[in-house]
């Protein structure tokens, strides 16, 4: 069993726009593709995991997160950086979109798309890492034993200068954005590149 490292998608990979309701709106940071890179050139798995409830909630169809996910994935092959996988809940209690309308284990905060990479991928939650602008996300990864880092990026400025005392659990690092927490994190693993 490896580590890996989950990284959320809008916010930390990509431009924090709201919805991503048509493929024109999505724009990847400069630094996610070097960020990636070093993880690849370490050997450690990068695992995208982000909740894409606006297609249960009728804003734009499934085939759009799939597009938004071919696109991010060349975007990042021209740098010579990829994703090992990708996991996304298209789910929401509450969504128009009859078909999609469920509480489910696989929507952020629930565990289940760490899970289920777990399994699919043979990986070690508690030595795994969790990056993202929400702290949502970083309780999902505390579920399981994985530590969280905190970008301030997308929403994450927000939610660390106003929101931080309420936590139950601080983030293990807080970095200005992607390419700083993977600095961070390879030097935790002892594979610093």
């Amino acid at each position: 069993m490896r580590a890996a490292v989950f990284l959320d998608r809008d916010g930390t990979l990509s431009e924090e726009v709201g919805y991503v309701n048509h493929i024109d709106r999505f724009h990847v940071f400069p630094w996610s593709a070097a960020a990636i890179r070093k993880l690849n050139g370490a050997g450690v798995p990068v695992v995208l995991v982000t909740n894409q409830s606006g297609v249960a909630r009728g804003y734009f169809p499934e085939i759009l997160v799939e597009e938004t996910h071919a696109k991010l994935q060349a975007e990042l092959a021209r740098f010579e950086a990829r994703l090992d996988a990708i996991y996304y809940c298209p789910h929401h209690p509450h969504g128009k979109v009859a078909a999609y309308r469920k509480p489910c284990k696989c929507r952020k905060p629930a565990p289940g798309m760490l899970q289920r990479a777990a399994r699919d991928l043979d990986l070690d939650l508690s030595a795994s890492f969790v990056v993202s602008d929400r702290y949502k996300d970083l309780s999902m990864g505390f579920q399981t034993g994985a530590r969280g880092v905190l970008l301030l990026s997308g929403y994450g400025k927000g939610e660390y200068l106003y929101h931080k005392d309420t936590w139950p659990r601080q983030p293990d690092y807080v970095a200005v954005h992607l390419l700083e927490a993977v600095d961070w994190i390879l030097v935790q693993m002892g594979s610093h590149i």
